[in-house]
């Protein structure tokens, strides 16, 4: 049985209520986007450029860990250039003829959005180079020898791709996009204004230490500062009077298992697994997923990035291992070597 982890920082596509929720606290225009200054500041003066032109803005990437804001970000693009945007996933567009439907049905100024854009297969990837380059589609009607190729012209589109991967990307598509940013982690006083902002629009009452203390454990990303606020949200109202204070986010964090660096069940397990079992020598990938049970692309994509960022644990040439900083999380005893 697989339990939903507070901290995941994947949406949950069976959840529509929680979909439904996180639409609603996502901001729609630069203004109300927190963090990020860098890539706001760029993208702002690409999307002023493009309409003081009368043009589309340039194709976008947008890489980083899951759970920034690129989502949120390629919204806020199209809002901001007053265009439509269709969305869509690498994983559904499986055929060539997937792609050639789509942009077919698309209008000049559109925005294609393509979430997960690393897992485009390469048949599909090929087409997409000429789409975005040229703004032509080549399709090939019948088979055999009566097959012939057709070139249609198409609307002048944005792709903005989205991927926690950016260098599992092929060469010829990643040089397609005029604008490539990383989204970085948030502050924790950029989380503590999120978490102020969504309190406001989901009508709860915060007092400014228990946002201190849920931005402290949000990992410092967006999507799961927001999930904490709900649950604890929904602690407050089910075990007191619906205002979170100090007191009940203690409780509903000790409840969902949250400890002061963010750190869920999962993530502790990882860490006493590898001093336990090898101590504080490196140890490969495959290694900790076997002693974790976990795939090593959900250890790559969604456990390790945060425990690199805080200093928990580091790559070594020979593998990765845990620092003086978990050891003493953890309660245990660094070794002299660490020292």
């Amino acid at each position: 049985m697989t339990i939903e982890r507070i901290v995941d920082t994947s949406t949950h596509a069976d959840d529509n209520d929680e979909q439904q929720i996180e639409r609603t606290l996502r901001p729609q225009r630069f203004s109300e986007y927190i963090g990020q200054e860098h890539l706001k500041k760029n993208l702002e003066l690409a999307i002023g450029a493009a309409k003081k032109r009368g043009e589309p803005v340039d194709h976008v990437l947008l890489y980083g860990p899951p759970g920034l804001g690129k989502t949120t970000m390629a919204t806020v693009i199209a809002n901001e250039m007053g265009a439509n945007i269709r969305v869509t996933a690498g994983p559904a567009i499986e055929r060539a003829g997937d792609l050639a439907s789509i942009l077919t049905n698309l209008a000049d100024g559109d925005i294609l959005f393509i979430d997960e854009i690393h897992r485009l297969s390469r048949s599909v990837e090929e087409v997409l180079y000429a789409a975005m380059e040229d703004y032509k589609l080549d399709i090939v009607i019948g088979k055999g020898p009566a097959a012939r190729s057709v070139r249609l012209d198409l609307p002048k589109f944005t792709v903005i791709g989205a991927t926690t991967r950016a260098g599992a990307l092929a060469a010829p598509l990643r040089d397609r996009f005029g604008l490539s940013h990383r989204l970085d982690f948030y502050t924790p006083q950029e989380i503590g204004q999120i978490i102020e902002r969504a309190a406001k629009l989901l009508g709860s009452k915060i007092d400014t230490k228990a946002v201190a203390m849920l931005s402290g454990r949000a990992r410092l990303t967006p999507r799961i500062a927001n999930r904490l606020l709900r649950r604890v949200r929904d602690y407050a109202d089910m075990n007191g009077d619906g205002v979170i204070d100090t007191a009940i986010a203690t409780k509903a964090l000790r409840l969902l298992e949250i400890d002061d660096l963010g750190l869920d069940h999962a993530d502790r397990r990882l860490l006493n697994s590898i001093v336990d079992h090898y101590g504080y020598r490196p140890i490969g990938l495959t290694t900790i997923a076997a002693l974790t049970g976990d795939e090593t692309s959900t250890i790559e994509d969604f456990i390790e990035p945060y425990l690199l960022q805080i200093g928990l644990i580091e790559r070594t040439p020979r593998g990765r291992r845990v620092t003086v900083k978990a050891a003493k999380h953890l309660g245990k005893q660094p070794q002299q070597e660490l020292l």
